[in-house]
C-alpha cells in the first residue's frame, strides 16, 4: 500500500491526544534513462491526482528488500533487483481521513528492472494505486507532475551506482586509401549507445591478462582468431545512464586500445547471444569520417591515435 496524505504536525503539539499509529514502509527509486517509475495513488485515498514511488508497508517479519520486490510487482507488474542501501525518511502527521497521529518511517531503496521489461501495469486488485508508468524525472523535479512531496526529496538523495570498468578494444584494419576499412561491432539493445558501432572488445575479468581478454572478446563478438599487437592508446569515458542489467549507473570506462590482426579474408560473425553487440562488419573509414555510420567515441579516438 502506498503512503497516504496528511497534515504534518509538531512533535510537541496536541496531536498526542489522538490515537497513535506507526507505519514502516519500503519504496523504490527505479530509473530508466531520464525516466522514473511511479504509481498513482487511488482516488479513494486522495481526491486529487497524486503519484508516488512504488512501495508500501512492510509485513511483520518481512525483510525490507523483499517488501520492495513484492510491492513494486503488485503496483507496476515489474520484477526488480534491490540495492544494498536505503535513504530513511521519518515524518509525523495527522491523517486526513481519520483522527490518527501517524508516524511514518520510509525506507527508500535503489532498485532496477531489466531493460527489456514490459510496460508497467497495476497487478494488485482493489489496492492503493490505480496506474503505473515511466515519468520524466525533469517533470517531477520541476513540479509539473503531481507527486507527493517526499518523492522529490528521495530523487535528490538518490546517487547512481558508481562503476569503473577496465576494458580492451581491438583496432582491426584492412585495405588502404579510399578502400580502408575497420572491423566494428554494433551495440545491441542491451547497451547504453544502442545501434551505434564500436570497436570489438569488452571487460577484463579479475586476474585476466588484457591480451588474453581481447582474444576471448574477439572470439565472442567476431568469431575470429585475433593476434594482439601494440597498444594504440588509452581511452576513457565517463557517463551516467542505464546499464545492460537495467541499473542506473555513474559509469567510468577505461579502454585499452590495441592494434589487432585477423586471418586474411576472414568472415566475421557474432558468436555470443543476447550480449551487448548484435552484429559485426567491416566498415569503410570514409563512411565513419563523413558521419554516414554512427560510431562511439572510442572508434574516433582509435582512428586518431593509430599511426
Amino acid at each position: 500500500m502506498s503512503d497516504v496524505p496528511g497534515e504534518p504536525v509538531d512533535h510537541a503539539s496536541g496531536a498526542s491526544d489522538l490515537p497513535r499509529r506507526q507505519r514502516v514502509a519500503a519504496y523504490a527509486v527505479v530509473l530508466r534513462g531520464e525516466e522514473i517509475l511511479l504509481a498513482r495513488i487511488s482516488p479513494d485515498i486522495v481526491a486529487d491526482e497524486q503519484w508516488t514511488l512504488p512501495g508500501g508497508g512492510i509485513d511483520f517479519g518481512e525483510d525490507p528488500r523483499d517488501a520492495v520486490v513484492r510491492e513494486v510487482y503488485e503496483e507496476t507488474g515489474l520484477t526488480v533487483t534491490v540495492g544494498d542501501s536505503a535513504w530513511i525518511d521519518s515524518v509525523r502527521r495527522v491523517l486526513d481521513r481519520e483522527p490518527t497521529d501517524l508516524h511514518s518511517v520510509r525506507m527508500v531503496f535503489e532498485a532496477w528492472a531489466p531493460v527489456d521489461a514490459p510496460e508497467p501495469r497495476v497487478v494488485e486488485e482493489d489496492g492503493s494505486t490505480v496506474d503505473a508508468r515511466w515519468v520524466p524525472v525533469a517533470a517531477v523535479l520541476d513540479d509539473s507532475w503531481p507527486v507527493v512531496s517526499w518523492v522529490r526529496a528521495a530523487i535528490e538523495e538518490h546517487e547512481a551506482h558508481r562503476v569503473q570498468r577496465l576494458a580492451v578494444k581491438a583496432l582491426v584494419r584492412r585495405g588502404s586509401g579510399d578502400e580502408s576499412e575497420i572491423l566494428l561491432a554494433r551495440l545491441s539493445r542491451y547497451a547504453v549507445e544502442s545501434g551505434a558501432w564500436t570497436l570489438p572488445g569488452g571487460g577484463v575479468d579479475h586476474g585476466e591478462r588484457p591480451a588474453a581478454a581481447l582474444v576471448r572478446e574477439m572470439a565472442e563478438e567476431t568469431g575470429l582468431a585475433a593476434e594482439i599487437g601494440e597498444l594504440v592508446g588509452v581511452h576513457d569515458l565517463h557517463l551516467t545512464g542505464t546499464a545492460p542489467n537495467g541499473r542506473h549507473e555513474d559509469f567510468h570506462a577505461v579502454n585499452l586500445v590495441f592494434a589487432v590482426t585477423v586471418p586474411a579474408d576472414a568472415e566475421p560473425r557474432v558468436v555470443e547471444t543476447e550480449g551487448t553487440t548484435d552484429d559485426v562488419a567491416w566498415i569503410r573509414v570514409a563512411d565513419i569520417v563523413s558521419g554516414v555510420v554512427e560510431v562511439t567515441e572510442v572508434v574516433r579516438f582509435a582512428l586518431g591515435s593509430a599511426p
